[in-house]
Order: structure tokens, then sequence, then C-alpha cells
């Protein structure tokens, strides 16, 4: 997932980069005050408030088309994606994840 402009900080990001913002989400949950701006704070200053916003509006659209359907499996070998757990996903991007 990359986000639009044009900005250094606004290019696509990396793997560390999400693991870092999974981590951010963790610790600020939805009731946080302020919530982007300690995520963005959190992430060192590499990107904006508005950015891991954006970041997180991409990841929760991003789960409900997966789990829509509407994301094909990849055909490269894997075979097909073990099952979501009752309570799985859906928990997770309505709670956890929520705004």
């Amino acid at each position: 997932m990359a986000s639009g402009g044009s900005s250094s900080s606004s290019r696509a990001w990396t793997q560390r980069q999400n693991k870092q913002f999974e981590c951010a989400l963790a610790v600020y949950d939805r009731d946080t005050p302020d919530r982007w701006h300690n995520i963005a704070r959190y992430m060192g200053g590499t990107k904006s408030a508005d950015e891991v916003r954006r970041h997180f509006e991409q990841l929760v659209h991003d789960v409900t088309q997966i789990e829509a359907g509407r994301v094909p499996f990849p055909r490269n070998g894997y075979g097909s994606a073990p099952p979501v757990a009752a309570g799985g996903l859906d928990d997770m991007a309505a709670t956890r994840y929520a705004t």
C-alpha cells in the first residue's frame, strides 16, 4: 500500500514501517486522544499524522475486500489460504483497528 503525494515520506511503506505501524496501532487504540499524531510520532517522524490515518483507512479497506472474497488467492504455488478463525479479522477490524 502506498500513500499519494510526492514528498519523500509519501513513498510506499517498507515492511519495517508496516510492522512499526501495526505495533503503534496496538499501543494507541481508537480511544487514544490525538491517535494519528501519536502514531506518527511512534513512526519516528517518517510519516505524518495524515499519512498514518490514510494508511489505516487503506488497511481497513483491504481487509474488508479480502473478507468479502473480492481479492483472489495468488496462483503462485502457495496453495490455499488458511481459514480465518471465528473472531479473527472481523473482530480485529471492527474493534482493535476501528477509528
